[in-house]
């Protein structure tokens, strides 16, 4: 859980269109304000990630996408309902396109997972919806699994997240498993 100096400081960054670093089931993540082009496209460069490749959403509860679930058959959802909250990303159609093509990429569909990851949860819910979540790490490169590299390389080299949220990662080795809603097919798995 985050601390009320934590969750409003983080909110206050995002407000500001900065990125922040926070941790979630598997590694630490670089998050933003999914509406505001310009944080993404800072978060982008921070990761040196093409933007046509998107990017993943993580919200507090399913209300918080719920315009994404307006086109689903109950199925869906039911099947989006299993295994959230939880570690499970899905890609879901954006038949409404609500979502920003700076966060979708070249897709028509978006990255999406209801964590249970408490200071994602507290996160999200003080932000008051989605957030944008990457791998906190430049492309290519292995995630920071704790705070200290990302607090490291902000002291010595004056890059990487504006604010920095505490917490701990559960000992996963591997990222979390990504699922395709529309062809039930596992794209990654955990």
């Amino acid at each position: 859980m985050l601390s009320l100096r934590h969750r409003l400081g983080a909110v206050h960054a995002l407000t500001r269109g900065e990125v922040i670093a926070y941790p979630t089931e598997s590694v630490f993540g670089y998050g933003c304000d999914p509406y505001n082009g310009a944080a993404v496209q800072r978060l982008l460069d921070l990761k040196q990630r093409p933007m046509h490749k998107g990017l993943i959403l993580v919200a507090a509860d399913m209300g918080q996408i719920a315009p994404l679930l307006a086109g689903l058959t109950q199925a869906q959802r039911d099947q989006l309902q299993s295994t959230w909250p939880g570690p499970v990303t899905w890609i879901i159609p954006d038949t409404l396109d609500v979502v920003p093509v700076w966060v979708k990429g070249n897709f028509d569909s978006v990255a999406v997972r209801v964590s249970a990851h408490p200071v994602v949860r507290s996160l999200c819910q003080a932000w008051g919806g989605p957030i944008v979540s990457t791998s906190a790490n430049r492309s290519g490169q292995d995630p920071a699994r704790s705070e200290y590299p990302l607090r490291l390389m902000r002291a010595r080299y004056g890059v990487g997240a504006d604010y920095i949220l505490p917490g701990c990662t559960p000992r996963h080795t591997k990222p979390t498993e990504i699922r395709d809603l529309q062809s039930g097919r596992i794209l990654r798995s955990a």
